[in-house]
């Protein structure tokens, strides 16, 4: 077994290292989500805590780590009788991205339930970590119904495994570590809100911090258990000081006054739902005995806001999360003056202040897995709009400066025709393993959805020659029928967006740019990966190569500048070569082509021409795409028609493109652009 990098030996990390520590001493907080740039070590610290932790007594033999003090009585290998169990160390159980429902859960033998009657259980990855730490890197790239899965057992202390009426259940407590790099994409806010605490981890830009950071990192690789060695004296202090807070956790007091003041931040911040002041109440306790105090103040009021809040404030993907520490403060002062109005005392005696460093400020990096460290993830999109003047008059003129994008607002339904196989998501038809029943087949492999009343059939006509005799069904591997389901994919929408003069005009462009953001915005709900190509004046660049986070995408449009002529063939070739390569990296992931343009095509030779021919090259290999038509003014040439026609899809307005127009919209693009 390898020597892990002492938790001590990090270089700062404050928030990060504090998070963690809080749900070792109370995982009632509810775990901790770490974001931020790679290099950081965020794998690091979570793999260094399981060293600090207790060790945990269990019941010989027992696949779910019951405790020998208070067993389960429902543990699918118990009964268990009270007594005296063995030591082992906490455990480190980490979830693969690739992992299935059933390496989550567990899985029961479907065929040993029917033909034998017995709930025969192999645990899953949840049963490894009972009363340990399952740490989840790149949870943002896990699965939805895997993510939430994992979410209710840690809420509700248990996993449920149910298959075809036959259930299994086990208790499931854990500090639940969630790492993610938001470059890769965000998590849902409903799946947010799931998670206790969250702090940000960003290289320190400090060279001194940085010379430390490399300094020890080398160190270890030379002598990993000669370095562990040199830090034991503060790795043991620090395990010494978990234990104390956790003995003393239960005697801390959480006054009235400090309860209003959670209450009173949260409202502040407009937070949803109740889970945040719970959590703040519990990180508040945690913090007063991380302190060797009995009591909490306002100090740990403060910091537990800067750790419970920010990722509850993120409404929509285009949201940076956050707090303005100025709010906080205001919250902070106002309850407490409230507090001494109605002549009760002050808990804290003194005003609010963070006693630990708050969060989002001044984080080094520390011990980091991976060498090297890259520039932070993509900045918010800001919504003021840059630069004055008028546009250039259409075709042509200089580069215009960025302007704002118009409001977002609810798109209609686009997808690609036919059925996919592709990754789980919300926009297109495809064979998944959640969703309606459409059918069964013989497994191949292990049995995961059970098709009953196709396994029943298949069994009846052997039952004499099988020797039935009694009321049970006699049921061979052979019987057994996989249910084939039909649920929704995920998939790549590859934006073609023209920049050139003809688009320039300030109201026109704003418009543009409103619906590619309500697009992006749709896109984020349905689960998919974006792309952005943009063309003006000679060429066309890949302005975002295909990814999950799609407020990186909609940082690229807010800055997208205009301007030049229309080179819409090289944008469309563009397209064709990014599409090229996807296809190769993830066949199973079908791509949708939104071309937003007005159709007019310059420069060069011929360049309507070129145009149609590079939409008949995507045409020709079966590319869902559809046009975003952008011409305005009473006089229309209808040049994005025509355009959608080459490409074999349809063709929509920016008025047809909303949900509330009266104007229909065909769903099954590549259908309709064909009909036409």
């Amino acid at each position: 077994m390898s020597t892990p990098y002492p938790f001590t030996a990090i270089v700062g990390q404050d928030d990060l290292r504090l998070g963690l520590l809080l749900n070792a001493v109370s995982p009632a907080v509810g775990g901790v989500l770490v974001r931020g740039e790679k290099g950081t070590a965020k794998s690091t610290a979570v793999r260094a805590l399981a060293a600090l932790m207790p060790e945990v007594p269990v019941v010989a033999g027992c696949r779910f780590s019951c405790d020998p003090g208070a067993p389960d009585p429902a543990c699918p290998d118990g009964p268990h009788e009270a007594g005296t169990g063995v030591s082992r160390a906490a455990r480190t159980v980490e979830l693969p991205v690739g992992a299935s429902e059933d390496r989550l859960v567990g899985a029961l033998d479907i065929e040993r339930a029917l033909s034998e009657g017995v709930k025969a259980f192999e645990p899953g990855l949840l049963a490894d970590a009972h009363r340990g730490i399952l740490y989840v890197d790149e949870v943002n790239l896990l699965h939805d119904h895997l993510v939430d899965l994992l979410l209710d057992a840690a809420a509700m202390g248990a996993s449920y495994v149910e298959r075809e009426g036959v259930s299994v259940r086990h208790a499931a407590r854990f500090l639940l570590v969630g790492t993610m790099n938001p470059e890769e994409g965000e998590l849902r806010p409903q799946l947010l809100d799931r998670f206790g605490l969250t702090v940000e981890v960003a290289a320190s830009r400090e060279t001194d911090l940085r010379v430390e950071v490399v300094r020890r990192r080398l160190a270890y690789d030379d002598d990993p258990a000669g370095f562990a060695a040199r830090w034991a004296d503060e790795e043991a202090a620090l395990r010494e000081r978990i234990t104390a807070a956790r003995a003393l956790l239960p005697r801390v007091v959480l006054g009235d006054g400090v309860l209003r003041q959670i209450a009173a931040t949260c409202a502040a911040f407009e937070v949803d739902g109740m889970r945040a002041d719970i959590v703040m109440a519990r990180t508040a306790t945690a913090l007063a005995a991380w302190a060797g105090r009995d009591e909490v103040v306002a100090d740990d009021v403060r910091q537990a806001a800067l750790l419970a809040l920010p990722h509850r404030r993120r409404r929509n993907p285009f949201d940076a999360p956050g707090l303005d520490e100025d709010t906080l403060d205001d919250a902070l002062r106002d309850a407490a003056g409230d507090e001494d109005e109605d002549g009760d005392d002050d808990p804290d005696g003194g005003g609010p202040g963070g006693g630990v460093p708050p969060q989002g400020g001044g984080t080094d990096d520390g011990g980091a897995d991976r060498a090297g460290s890259d520039e932070g993830g993509p900045a918010t999109p800001g919504r003021e709009e840059s630069g004055s003047g008028d546009a250039p008059a259409p075709g042509g003129g200089g580069e215009q400066q960025p302007v704002r994008a118009g409001e977002p607002f609810r798109t209609k339904m686009l997808s690609v025709p036919g059925l996919g196989e592709g990754a789980a998501g919300r926009r297109s038809r495809a064979r998944t393993e959640h969703g309606r029943t459409t059918g069964s087949r013989r497994p191949e492999g292990a049995l995961t959805k059970l098709h009953l009343a196709a396994t029943v059939q298949a069994a009846a006509p052997h039952q004499r020659a099988r020797g039935r005799a009694g009321r049970g069904l006699v049921v061979r591997r052979d019987d057994l029928r996989q249910a084939t389901r039909e649920g929704r994919e995920g998939n790549l929408v590859l934006f073609v967006v023209d920049a050139s003069g003809s688009m320039a005009a300030r109201q026109r462009m704003s418009a543009v740019k409103g619906a590619v953001m309500s697009l992006l915005l749709d896109a984020y709900q349905r689960r998919d990966k974006v792309g952005l190509v943009t063309f003006r004046g000679k060429d066309a660049e890949v302005a975002l190569p295909p990814t999950s986070s799609v407020d990186a995408a909609a940082a690229r449009l807010e800055t997208l500048p205009t301007g030049g002529r229309t080179p819409l063939a090289a944008g469309l070739l563009k397209a064709h070569d990014v599409l090229r390569v996807e296809r190769l990296r993830d066949p199973s992931r079908r791509a949708l082509l939104v071309v937003v343009t007005d159709g007019r095509a310059t420069g060069g030779v011929d360049p309507v021409a070129l145009a149609a021919r590079a939409g008949r090259l995507h045409a020709s290999e079966g590319t869902a795409s559809v046009v975003v038509d952008c011409e305005s003014g009473i006089v229309r040439l209808g040049l994005a028609a025509q355009l959608a026609r080459d490409l074999g899809g349809s063709a929509v307005t920016l008025d047809e493109l909303r949900a509330d127009s009266i104007a229909g919209l065909v769903k099954d693009i590549t259908a309709a652009g064909r009909a036409a």
